[in-house]
């Protein structure tokens, strides 16, 4: 390198961490500028020469990275120089104990608990993805600033991520969707939340998230003209009122958008709630502040007649993230419904960058209540860790389950109140106040009316538990509770008493064995194993131990090498098992050909042997889509968007391949359509003329129902590819009587 490329380099690099240190300087933390400049030296040393993706110097990473956690979240000098020095261990020969010996034992365990752990130490189907994220929740229940720091790291690297290769993006977009969003969610860090949901949908859906943006640009005129005119009453007022004050107009995000349109199945100009208008005020009294929110509110309904079902009340109830508003819908001048947010100063500052802020106003002598929460919550993702799932997606569910979900409030019989996530059960409820009493529950008393298990409680509730010593967990409560601690502690017994049934299996399959005389190797096993319709050896014990197999004359001829006429019964006994070992095919050697640098490309030929379509999400040749490896070494093909997809990048991100469609039209594929409008005679004959008479598509089923004036129907086609599906809809819609027509996914 020249001496004058290093030059420019060293100047861009004490410039970025000037640029941080002023964040830092701005802030109303303690001054420790002689540490945080002691980490970055250290850093910038560990990183010598090293450069990211990008082609940049590698400590520019950290140093954004430390930006991140002073500016955008807050956090003061331990945080910084953990973030400065988070890659030190993973990535340079300097261990955790250098780091203490240099910057002392917080700092130190604060950056042991951001170091991944060393991928092959799992076995070949556990996750390192899902065991890394272990650590790091283990961590951040002894310092939640372990996950602050992580979140900050991950939403730099979305920030960077053109960088990196399509199956690289589309893992970290997935992993970030699914995992980080929502811890984010949860820490009350809404700001950065949004970010890294449209930064994962950018990387995602280009084309869906380059099409939403054209649409805001277009519409933001509009918007700001309802804006203006919605507002100028509400200024007046709150003049009149002596309210220091702003007033923000916030518009959705554009994966906010998109996912409403794909919930709903509605196009970009149905979505009405895009504006919503934001007033941020100083209270006057910060002990009376909530009686000011209620001061304005009370005021807006003078102005404009409010919507009596979308009232919110977060300010005496806050969210279990800390958030607190009061949000009220109004109806404009214009016939249109938006929502106004009213929050203090304060509010705002938890919303923005939830746990920091409530450190800053703890400081300042505010009493922050739900600080109790986060440890409540913290508490709860210990005990999922506790009880560790073998299953990496059962794990990550687990943990999504805390993650985002509407509150209930719900009553003891001795009248205490206990947040609940909505749809919870009475099962989940007593699972919640002890795990006794959810292990022998036999049901419920609902507001003192007697309910089963699975009966769905709503806010109000009051809730007494029945319980019986002869109750015990059955694995078909797991489809009775929504809440991560009830799933986790039931699966857990389950588990227990699996491994209870495995060893007596083994007991009985060895006395079996001695008494007559047998051999046990992986041949007969494998033969056994098919014979009674299991695919692995494991369930055949388990299934010996629980007393449903029995081992007798069919099981002692296998053992010895001979056929048996069971063979057929068992097959078809249990038809709903997976085949045996040996009739599987793992070719071990396809998972080592595949380039995963590099995109699949989904031929017509390739189609039709080498890759298997998903059936949870059924793709088509111009989907956006990716391909997993599964456990066979098959490529199955995935939907970007498909929740099962979501679930695969965040759990096996290394199994994730890009795919690129290069297809002509010469394959057919099942694609289901939903069409709504109003009823009238020759509807269904007009609908199916354009279908196949005008456009020549084949269609497989067609089922319409009418009823009160309208019909809602379903109907599978058979198309080559999205631009049929964009052609068949167009032309459907210019029918008088039609009103939606939308594909249907899975």
């Amino acid at each position: 390198m020249n001496t004058d490329k290093e030059h420019a380099e060293e100047k861009m690099i004490n410039e970025a961490f000037q640029g941080m240190l002023n964040t830092y300087l701005a802030s109303k933390h303690r001054k420790k500028v002689d540490i945080i400049t002691r980490a970055f030296n250290f850093a910038k040393h560990a990183h010598k020469g090293v450069r990211r993706n990008s082609g940049e110097p590698y400590i520019l990473h950290p140093i954004a990275v430390a930006r991140v956690v002073s500016e955008e979240i807050g956090l003061g000098s331990t945080s910084i120089c953990a973030a400065l020095l988070h890659d030190v261990v993973e990535d340079t020969e300097y261990t955790v104990e250098d780091i203490a010996n240099l910057f002392g034992p917080k700092i130190a365990q604060i950056v042991d608990g951001l170091t991944k752990i060393s991928g092959g130490i799992f076995g070949d189907k556990a996750s390192a993805q899902t065991e890394n994220f272990k650590k790091l929740l283990l961590t951040m229940s002894e310092d939640i600033r372990v996950i602050l720091i992580k979140i900050a790291d991950r939403l730099h690297n979305m920030r960077t991520l053109e960088h990196m290769a399509p199956n690289k993006q589309y893992k970290i977009a997935g992993e970030t969707l699914y995992i980080y969003a929502p811890i984010a969610y949860r820490l009350g860090l809404n700001k950065i939340k949004m970010e890294l949901e449209n930064l994962s949908f950018k990387y995602e859906h280009p084309e869906e998230y380059a099409g939403i943006e054209k649409k805001l640009a277009m519409t933001q005129a509009e918007r700001e003209k309802l804006f203006a005119d919605f507002t100028a009453p509400i200024k007046a007022r709150l003049d009149e009122m002596g309210v220091k004050y702003t007033l923000l107009g916030r518009i959705k995000s554009p994966y906010s958008i998109w996912r409403k349109m794909q919930a709903k199945q509605l196009a970009f100009d149905e979505i009405f709630d895009i504006l919503a208008v934001r007033i941020i005020f100083e209270p006057k009294n910060p002990k009376e502040e909530a009686n000011e929110c209620f001061n304005i509110y009370i005021a807006l309904s003078h102005l404009y007649r409010t919507h009596p079902d979308r009232f919110r009340d977060w300010v005496n109830q806050p969210k279990t993230n800390g958030y607190q508003a009061l949000h009220v819908t109004l109806m404009s001048n214009h016939g249109e419904w938006v929502e106004v947010q009213i929050r203090s100063q304060r509010m705002n500052d938890i919303a923005e960058q939830g746990v920091a802020a409530h450190w800053k106003y703890k400081e300042s002598g505010y009493v922050e209540e739900d600080e109790v929460d986060l440890n409540k919550w913290l508490l709860t993702i210990k005990e999922i860790l506790d009880d560790p799932q073998p299953d990496a997606m059962d794990f990550l569910d687990a943990i999504k389950l805390n993650l985002y979900s509407s509150e209930i409030f719900v009553f003891t019989p001795k009248g205490d109140i206990k947040t609940m996530p909505q749809g919870c059960t009475a099962l989940d409820f007593a699972f919640s106040i002890h795990s006794v009493l959810g292990t022998h529950c036999i049901g419920a008393k609902v507001n003192h009316k007697l309910v089963p298990m699975s009966h769905v409680l709503e806010s109000g509730d009051q809730v007494e538990v029945l319980t019986s010593k002869t109750q015990n967990v059955k694995p078909e409560w797991l489809s009775m509770v929504t809440t991560a601690k009830a799933k986790s502690k039931i699966q857990g017994i389950l588990r227990r008493e699996e491994r209870a049934a495995h060893k007596e299996g083994e007991r009985l399959m060895t006395e079996f064995v001695e008494r007559e005389n047998l051999t046990l190797d992986v041949h007969n096993t494998a033969r056994l194993c098919r014979m009674l319709g299991f695919s692995e050896y494991e369930q055949l014990l388990i299934a010996i131990g629980r007393g449903s197999v029995t081992l007798g004359d069919a099981e002692r001829s296998v053992l010895k090498g001979h056929s048996s006429s069971s063979n057929i019964l068992g097959r078809l006994f249990r038809s709903n098992k997976k085949e045996a070992v040996d009739d599987l095919h793992l070719p071990i050697g396809h998972l080592q050909k595949i380039d995963k640098k590099r995109p699949l490309i989904l031929t017509d030929e390739a189609l039709q042997g080498s890759y298997h379509m998903a059936d949870c999400c059924h793709p088509i040749p111009g989907d956006d889509v990716l391909g997993f490896i599964d456990d066979d070494g098959q490529i199955v093909i995935h939907q970007r968007k498909c929740p099962m997809a979501t679930k695969l990048k965040a759990a096996y991100g290394n199994r994730i391949v890009a795919a690129q469609w290069s297809t002509h039209k010469l394959l057919h594929f099942s694609v289901s359509i939903n069409i709504k409008g109003i009823d009238g005679v020759g509807v269904v004959n007009q609908i199916t003329n354009v279908i196949s008479r005008e456009l020549n598509v084949n269609m497989e089923r067609i089922l319409i129902e009418a009823y009160d004036g309208i019909f809602d129907g379903t109907i599978r086609l058979r198309v080559h590819d999205v631009d049929d599906i964009k052609v068949i809809c167009d032309n459907l819609k210019r029918l008088n009587n039609i009103r939606s027509v939308i594909r249907i996914d899975g």
